[in-house]
């Protein structure tokens, strides 16, 4: 029987099969070997078709961090979470970031994120800057993993680096035994690792500045009260 979700799950099994381009409402009729003008009882544009495939894909994300643990384990659980399923569908996830979605699947992962950001301190601005920045992060390290156009071929953990000469690229040549060998579970881990390290500094750095109002409305308070003091005994 013909229904929303076997249509989307043909278009999500095609884009990661041939890519995004080759998704039509026609090609996907031949999928699923139906008539083409059935399709819209269901689905009213190809457009719409990709938002539900980018909604599908989002509504599969499994988030498991604990809403009482610290908020950097949390940002660290949910950055691998979104990791987990750009790896399983590389392409989709193209579609993902290529799309504005409204929905309540595609929303959800942005709102626990943003909420995630808020609760340790930033101000809006920043939580948003931040969420885009771990989006860029992940799917600029999906693109050198696994490769998801012929333009980004993927990054072979065995790749060995061409032959250089010592004398015109030292550094090169130094550290040939790092560049020959990439773990790219390791190599995320890592970058992951620096943007939360950097986000906490940041985050301290903005609880320093209340505090350090109000440390210095005390003593200026405590001025005050010894001003109004020298100011009575004189009298």
């Amino acid at each position: 029987m013909l229904n929303r979700n076997r249509i989307v799950t043909a278009a999500v099994e095609l884009i990661e099969r041939e890519g995004a381009d080759a998704v039509s409402m026609r090609r996907i009729a031949a999928e699923l070997g139906v008539g083409v003008m059935s399709l819209y009882n269901h689905v009213p544009s190809k457009a719409a078709l990709l938002d539900a495939v980018a909604e599908d894909v989002l509504s599969r994300i499994g988030f498991a961090d604990d809403p009482s643990a610290h908020w950097t384990e949390r940002v660290r659980i949910q950055a691998r979470a979104f990791r987990r399923i750009a790896h399983h569908y590389p392409r989709c996830t193209m579609v993902v970031v290529s799309r504005q979605l409204s929905s309540t699947a595609g929303l959800l992962p942005v709102e626990r994120a943003l909420a995630t950001l808020r609760e340790a301190g930033f101000d809006g601005r920043e939580a948003v800057r931040m969420l885009r920045m771990f989006i860029a992060y992940v799917v600029g390290s999906l693109l050198r993993e696994v490769g998801v156009t012929p333009t980004f071929a993927p990054v072979r953990a065995d790749a060995v680096v061409a032959e250089v000469d010592p004398a015109l690229f030292p550094v090169l040549s130094e550290l040939r035994s790092h560049l020959d060998s990439c773990d790219h579970d390791e190599e995320f881990e890592f970058g992951l690792e620096l943007l939360v390290q950097a986000m906490a500094v940041r985050a301290a750095a903005r609880a320093e500045v209340p505090a350090r109002r109000e440390e210095a409305g005390r003593e200026e308070g405590g001025r005050g009260g010894e001003r109004a003091g020298r100011g009575g005994a004189r009298q």
